[in-house]
Order: structure tokens, then C-alpha cells, then sequence
């Protein structure tokens, strides 16, 4: 038999576990290192692009609460989905109609998260709110908002509540 086959036979079959284990060792401290879901930047929001839905949520909520239109866009992908009660807008533009007439409806907004369930990226938010409509009547519906982000931004937005408080 040749011994130089038998060489690189005892060679390759010694040495391939090895280059497996560093290999593996390799790209696992490469993983901690730098993960391949983490991404450092801010989003124009000014939150973490690694934000929670919890985080993005609070955050959209306080940009609602000052009726800034613009600053809840920025909270949304250009072609993010939002589907309120009986509706689904697809892209920021058609989704802004709807916080403009909401906008002109409510004088004030306040939301609070009162329970969570978070996933990853999705998260199911029960959500109590404060309304105030331009006669000065205070509406205080509750609601759920299943929500999905990418980026620090919202992906999709699916809100349940009773919609006739938007009659």
C-alpha cells in the first residue's frame, strides 16, 4: 500500500475534527461579538435600532400625546402596515390620513401599556387611553395593539378597540 496515501488519510482524518472545533469556536465568538440581530445606530426617532416594542410603543405614544404627525411617522417603515378597527393602510402616506382625521377629532391623546407580552420583536400591548374630543368630552377607551418591529421602527401595528368612539 502506498504510505502516502495512508499520510494524507492519517492527516486529513486527525486534523478535520480539529478544524471543525476551531472552526465552530470561530464563529462562535463571532456570534458574541457581534451578533448578527444587533445594529448600533439611532433610528430618526432617536431610539436604539435594537429598540424593544415596548420601547418603540412608549416612544410613538409621547409623539402622539404631542399630536406631531411627523413624529409618529417616524416611528413607521415608509411601507409599514397599520390596521386599525375595520381597516388596513399599507405605507406611511395612507397611514398618516389616518392620524390627521384622528388628529382633528381628539384634542388630547394619552396612552398607558398596562400589560405586556413580548416575543422577539412582536409584542401584544393592552393599552388604556385618555381622549379628549373637541367638546371637551374625556373618552377613556382600552385596547391591544399587536405590534411588530424592525430597525426601532414599526413593521405592522394591528389595534383593537371599540371603534365607535371614533364616530
Amino acid at each position: 500500500m502506498n504510505t502516502s496515501i495512508l499520510s494524507r488519510r492519517h492527516f486529513l482524518t486527525s486534523t478535520a475534527s480539529s478544524s471543525v472545533a476551531i472552526g465552530a469556536a470561530g464563529a462562535m465568538g463571532a456570534m458574541l461579538m457581534s451578533p448578527a440581530h444587533a445594529n448600533s445606530g439611532k433610528t430618526t426617532a432617536g431610539l436604539s435600532k435594537n429598540a424593544t416594542p415596548r420601547q418603540v410603543s412608549e416612544s410613538y405614544w409621547r409623539a402622539e400625546a404631542e399630536r406631531n404627525v411627523d413624529k409618529v411617522g417616524l416611528h413607521y417603515h415608509a411601507d409599514a402596515i397599520f390596521m386599525p378597527p375595520g381597516e388596513r393602510l399599507v405605507g406611511w402616506d395612507s397611514i398618516r390620513k389616518w392620524y390627521e382625521a384622528t388628529y382633528r377629532q381628539f384634542q388630547s391623546v394619552r396612552v398607558d401599556i398596562v400589560h405586556e407580552i413580548t416575543n422577539g420583536p412582536e409584542a401584544s400591548l393592552e393599552w388604556k387611553a385618555t381622549l379628549m374630543d373637541a367638546a371637551g368630552k374625556v373618552i377613556t377607551p382600552i385596547g391591544v395593539n399587536i405590534v411588530r418591529v424592525e430597525g426601532g421602527k414599526f413593521r405592522e401595528v394591528r389595534a383593537y378597540f371599540d371603534s365607535s368612539i371614533l364616530d
